[in-house]
């Protein structure tokens, strides 16, 4: 075996070990999550990723149990592989809708948005269904655990879409070495197979990345959005402001357009209509965050890119081109081999 080659098969057989619990989790050939992403991971972008050896998980977002049956039956159709479903903690029908993923013997149930009721967690348990839940701190990864949890994901502010306050380099470091007991996915801004490395070399059991499937050429994402994506950098990617500390609004992390300019108005709007009667404040709260939800699908499903919402992490400039759904992990995956293996040649 040459020089070149050596290190690099070394490379890889060490990338599956440090991959191997997360990978074990997920029933995947890599521990590589797709984040769910409204209007764009649905079954096509999900089958392809599970398909390509990662794990797609479908966003539920605000689908009635009736649709959510239909989209993990499209998925069905279109992969044997495993997948899950991300449920956002706030919606009505939580419980329905866990449920609906018992029934179709989803191994996976996502819990996003908030802290899960323990009544929703116990139900996906006791129906075979493995539960992963978002934690944003510390104190939060160990009460998830203690209420269930079999395994975490933390997000970064790096990330597209509603974003906490804290940076994943800053998350990894205060949550990776001190949560041993169920498998830890990253997330946020992770763009590149380096990366990945670095980070499951930290202690994660994996990861989860979003932007970078955008452009994946099995998702249905309009094309004017995904031009949006190739043409966009880093520093495009901007989260929202709040106008009115009585009216907390999560950020969302977009590229800039006018859809983001209006939601300014929007808010503005909105609080005004609360000081003069006309909304109480959780119909003032909802009416602002409800603006999202049909700016997203303008721009995802109708293409239109500049009033519609363009939610995208800050890897967003490392999206240059459409790529299936497995060159993406491929290349991902050579990325960290030829980082590991570079080192072995370094020290040879």
């Amino acid at each position: 075996m040459n020089e070149v080659v050596a290190p690099l098969v070394g490379a890889e057989a060490m990338l599956d070990r440090l991959m191997a619990r997360g990978a074990a989790f997920l029933g995947s050939r890599y521990a590589i999550m797709g984040g769910a992403m409204s209007w764009v991971s649905e079954r096509h972008l999900v089958a392809a990723l599970s398909n390509a050896g990662a794990f797609g998980v479908i966003a539920c977002g605000a689908m009635e149990p009736p649709r959510l049956a239909e989209e993990i039956a499209g998925t069905q159709a279109l992969t044997r592989k495993p997948f899950g479903v991300n449920l956002i903690t706030m919606h009505p029908r939580l419980e329905q809708l866990v449920d609906v993923c018992l029934a179709a013997r989803v191994g996976h149930i996502v819990f996003a948005g908030g802290i899960p009721p323990g009544s929703a967690i116990k139900k996906a348990k006791e129906g075979g269904a493995k539960v992963v839940c978002f934690a944003p701190a510390l104190v939060l990864a160990k009460r998830l655990i203690r209420s269930g949890a079999d395994a975490l994901v933390i997000e970064g502010s790096e990330a597209g879409g509603h974003i906490g306050p804290v940076s994943l380099n800053v998350l990894a470091q205060e949550i990776l070495p001190h949560v041993t007991e169920v498998p830890v996915f990253v997330a946020g801004g992770i763009g590149r197979g380096e990366a990945i490395l670095s980070y499951l070399e930290m202690g994660a059991a994996g990861v989860q990345l979003g932007t970078r499937f955008v452009c994946a050429a099995e998702c249905i994402a309009h094309a004017a959005f995904k031009n949006a994506f190739i043409r966009g950098h880093a520093r495009d990617a901007m989260p929202t402001v709040q106008l009115d500390d009585a009216f907390p609004v999560i950020p969302v992390r977009a590229l800039q357009n006018g859809g983001t300019r209006r939601f300014l108005e929007h808010q503005a709007e909105t609080i005004r209509r609360f000081r003069a009667g006309e909304l109480d404040k959780e119909a003032a709260q909802l009416d602002i965050e409800h603006f999202w939800a049909g700016a997203l699908r303008r721009a995802v499903i109708d293409g239109d890119v500049e009033n519609g919402s363009l939610m995208a992490g800050q890897s967003v400039g490392m999206v240059t081109k459409e790529q299936p759904a497995a060159e993406i992990i491929a290349e991902l995956m050579a990325q960290a081999a030829a980082a590991l293996a570079a080192r072995g040649r370094g020290a040879a």
